[in-house]
């Protein structure tokens, strides 16, 4: 592991909820900058966008780093911080034992964190933080072009 810090936020979301979804993220480390987004024209959820972009962001990393990943979704960050290994350890039930939504993205989540060292941060939405608010028009971009792109294969 490198002592090298990449910050990393992300948004998702769809409009409607169910429905066509987006997602964004900003990579920043020391002056470079990345920026991703993309989308599903079909029924997903602003969940299912939300757990994609840092799965993106991370899967992106080409080795080892430090990672300070900002969300304004507390499902998020929550889910990984908090709730995911005892799902884990419950068979993918809730403490309901109902089966855990999106387990296939916090799956994918798990092992996109699993090669870094992460430290997970909650940011409020549409608060004004430059690159929150850059992730959330990616996101936007994201949905846009996921849409354009299926109208065009029909």
């Amino acid at each position: 592991m490198t002592d090298e810090l990449v910050v990393i936020h992300t948004d998702g979301g769809c409009r409607p909820n169910p429905g066509p979804g987006g997602w964004g993220a900003v990579l920043r480390m020391r002056e470079h900058v990345r920026e991703m987004c993309g989308g599903e024209p079909g029924s997903t959820s602003n969940n299912r966008m939300e757990l994609t972009a840092p799965i993106m962001a991370l899967e992106a990393l080409t080795r080892p780093v430090t990672v300070h990943l900002y969300t304004d979704s507390t499902y998020v960050r929550n889910g990984i911080t908090k709730w995911v290994l005892g799902w884990e350890r419950n068979g993918w039930q809730t403490a309901a034992k109902q089966p855990v939504k999106n387990v296939d993205l916090w799956q994918r989540l798990q092992i996109a964190c699993a090669g870094h060292r992460v430290e997970w941060f909650w940011v409020k939405g549409h608060s004004g933080v430059e690159d929150n608010e850059l992730a959330d028009q990616l996101a936007t971009r994201g949905l846009q072009e996921a849409v354009a792109a299926a109208a065009v294969a029909i």
